[in-house]
């Protein structure tokens, strides 16, 4: 039974360190999915910002803090410019 319960923490812990890895992927693909003009009528740059993330990769929590920043403010700036409203 000990085993069992081992296994399960083991699952836990691999399920809850896989959280900021899927979420700096998410941004990541989230960012690179936009296109060019739509970075562009924003005045962000689309290359830094993928480059950051992907740096972000290296330090966990520092990839976790990049994208949520990323997916909290940046893309809802760059999705209003490619719906083709204003800022």
């Amino acid at each position: 039974m000990d085993d069992v319960g081992e296994l399960f923490g083991a699952i836990a812990w691999t399920a809850l360190l896989c959280v900021p890895l899927g979420i700096s992927l998410w941004a990541l693909l989230d960012c690179a999915k936009r296109p060019g003009w739509a970075w562009a009528l924003a005045g962000r740059r689309q290359v830094i910002w993928m480059a950051v993330i992907l740096v972000g990769f290296i330090s966990v929590v520092g990839g976790l803090a990049v994208s949520i920043w990323y997916l909290a403010k940046v893309r809802p700036v760059i999705a209003r410019a490619e719906a083709g409203v204003g800022s």
